[in-house]
């Protein structure tokens, strides 16, 4: 393993510069300094420890080796949370923080205002990764209450933006993989405020992790499922295939597998006029579209991400 820099008297800035030869790009250099020094980039004051050196270190030539950096950090952000991610469960990407734009209409169509105060009582913390600005903080709203339940956790990075954003929501939260309720179990601890009470992580595969008496009574489900087919899996980014969960991305033989079965007994637990959003590929759309439909969803809708590709399929219960 390559050494960080030491000599008689090193610096933070010394470091960096290191760090920046071997990975040559200047975010993922700052933000392992950064991580190894727990302060950012200029802030750090004082010869550096032989530890975080040694951290340093190690971080770099993880890096170097092709690891993830989301990995390397230990986390990563998320909408205004930082979340702890490490092999067992995917890397949070922007295309499902659109997803949960998507679930938060559904929950404000559903509750109205009663379930639209945030709770956010500060600026997201972190290495300086995250863009979180703060909202003023919310209590319980008074009304209607919606009951969610985010299938397939993996970090609880559903789960846990829901409950955040909206005072007015309590969220189920399953995973059928050991690991990845671990990690979203420690991603609840480190939830502040009220919202980490109205969230309860449950392991198990899919609604068999949930309790008999939510059937009829749950106003949302959102999934981030695997959607990826088996032939697809070749042809993922080398970086993808070896390192993430690959029960958490490939769904069977034809992509759609997981979709699929979500969508045909979502009916079993929503309430009358309840909803559904999944993550899905863009090519999916209209197949899953016409699913739905079959279903038994009087309204079905796709949103697009920021791309503008298909990636939220809603859909909408008759009252």
């Amino acid at each position: 393993m390559s050494q960080a820099p030491t000599g008689d008297a090193p610096t933070w800035d010394g470091l960096y510069r290191w760090a920046l030869a071997r990975l040559g790009e200047r975010n993922e250099a700052r933000w392992v300094v950064e991580e190894a020094s727990g302060e950012r980039l200029g802030a750090a004051v004082g010869a550096p420890p032989e530890k975080a050196r040694r951290r340093l270190a190690e971080m770099v030539e993880r890096r170097v080796a092709g690891e993830p950096l989301q990995y390397v950090l230990g986390s990563w952000s998320f909408r205004r949370l930082e979340l702890m991610v490490d092999r067992r469960v995917l890397i949070p990407r922007p295309e499902t923080e659109q997803v949960v734009e998507a679930a938060l209409r559904e929950i404000d169509r559903l509750c109205g205002e009663a379930a639209g105060a945030a709770e956010v009582t500060g600026t997201a913390e972190g290495t300086g990764r995250t863009g979180g600005t703060g909202v003023p903080a919310g209590g319980d709203p008074p009304g209607k209450r919606a009951t969610v339940v985010d299938l397939g956790t993996g970090s609880g990075a559903i789960a846990l933006s829901l409950a955040r954003e909206r005072a007015g929501v309590e969220v189920w939260a399953t995973d059928s993989s050991p690991g990845a309720v671990a990690v979203a179990s420690a991603n609840l601890n480190g939830l502040a405020g009220h919202a980490a009470t109205r969230v309860r992580i449950v392991a198990g595969d899919w609604w068999q992790a949930l309790p008999a008496g939510l059937r009829r009574r749950v106003d949302l489900v959102v999934s981030n499922p695997p959607y990826i087919s088996s032939a697809e899996m070749a042809d993922l980014d080398a970086v993808v295939l070896e390192w993430e969960p690959r029960q958490a991305l490939e769904s069977g033989p034809w992509g759609t597998e997981a979709l699929e079965y979500l969508i045909g007994s979502a009916p079993e637990w929503l309430r009358p006029g309840g909803s559904l959003v999944l993550e899905m590929a863009p090519h999916q759309a209209g197949e899953l579209a016409a699913v739905a439909r079959r279903a038994g969803f009087a309204e079905v809708e796709v949103a697009a991400d920021l791309a503008g590709r298909p990636r939220s399929l809603i859909g909408r219960g008759a009252p």
